[in-house]
């Protein structure tokens, strides 16, 4: 039976109702310095504000080291009746320092799966993906060693691997390593932020590919490309890949923008306006309930 791993443990894929595919409850980097989402209160707020909109679920995708607080979310999923998924995985080398990365060395496959399958640390809560990233059009060794590892703790595990594409680029060359050299079936890999890069033709080949595309960050001023996801999220559904997309609010920061309930009280309505309904009611809830479901070993 296929189960979406939560911080409150496997549930049925149905369970998750509406779903931010793609969020930060917590979120710490020293690439960001006073930028830091670190208050529980703060957390709970969003997570009530999202479920008085009908709020379902939330997946984070804060890995590894970069303040997932992952002994907090259980509580804060029970009090506020809010589904949350945890990611194990690694990010750009950016975001870590050099002593850091190298203890990792020879054990990162390792970590991940024991993330996956016994526990994130003494806290106990189990991750329910990987998440890794690229940079802006290429992959650096570090995205090719930290993908090899997220494809490892794939095959032993079958989680999806989700990838942060800087500024939504690069997204072909990480399916020719995550596809082609490392063998992750295309439905099991979500791409974020293709609404950063509004190339449409790229789009469609990799929906066609077989691969998620998450839209997500739509409330971010600085990101001038945001304006355009409707456009985009109409061309691929009447390219008939409605069945390929999620929504989500990436909120990395204090001053990103809205929380999660954003996509619910303003996004949703917005592309409800341009695709309908049916196709948003797709990527929040049906979508979402294939794209985090694992058949566990």
């Amino acid at each position: 039976m296929s189960l979406v791993r939560t911080v409150l443990g496997d549930v049925a894929p149905d369970r998750l109702g509406v779903c931010d595919a793609h969020d930060h409850l917590f979120l710490s980097t020293p690439r960001l310095p006073g930028e830091e989402l670190t208050g529980i209160a703060a957390a709970r707020d969003e997570l009530v504000a999202f479920r008085a909109h009908g709020g379902g679920s939330v997946v984070q995708w804060t890995p590894y080291g970069l303040g997932r607080r992952a002994a907090d979310l259980p509580a804060l999923s029970r009090e506020t009746g809010v589904q949350v998924v945890a990611a194990t995985g690694l990010h750009q080398a950016v975001h870590y320092g050099e002593e850091f990365l190298a203890g990792l060395r020879g054990g990162l496959a390792e970590l991940f799966v024991t993330e996956l399958t016994r526990g994130i640390g003494p806290s106990g809560v189990r991750a329910g993906l990987v998440k890794v990233a690229g940079g802006f059009h290429v992959l650096d060794a570090h995205a090719r060693w930290t993908m090899t590892a997220a494809a490892e703790a794939h095959h032993a595990t079958g989680v999806p691997v989700a990838v942060h594409l800087e500024l939504g680029t690069g997204a072909l060359d990480v399916l020719e390593l995550l596809c082609g050299e490392l063998g992750v079936p295309p439905q099991r890999v979500i791409l974020g932020h293709l609404n950063r890069s509004p190339d449409l033709v790229e789009q469609r080949r990799v929906a066609r590919a077989g691969c998620y595309l998450a839209f997500d960050g739509p409330s971010r001023a600085h990101h001038a490309t945001d304006w355009r996801m409707p456009d985009a999220v109409r061309a691929l559904a009447e390219a008939g890949f409605a069945d390929r997309l999620l929504l989500g609010g990436d909120r990395t920061t204090a001053s990103a923008g809205p929380g999660p309930s954003y996509l619910l009280r303003r996004v949703r309505e917005r592309l409800e306006s341009a695709v309908g309904e049916e196709v948003v009611r797709r990527m929040l809830i049906d979508n979402a309930a294939r794209a985090f479901a694992v058949d566990w070993p």
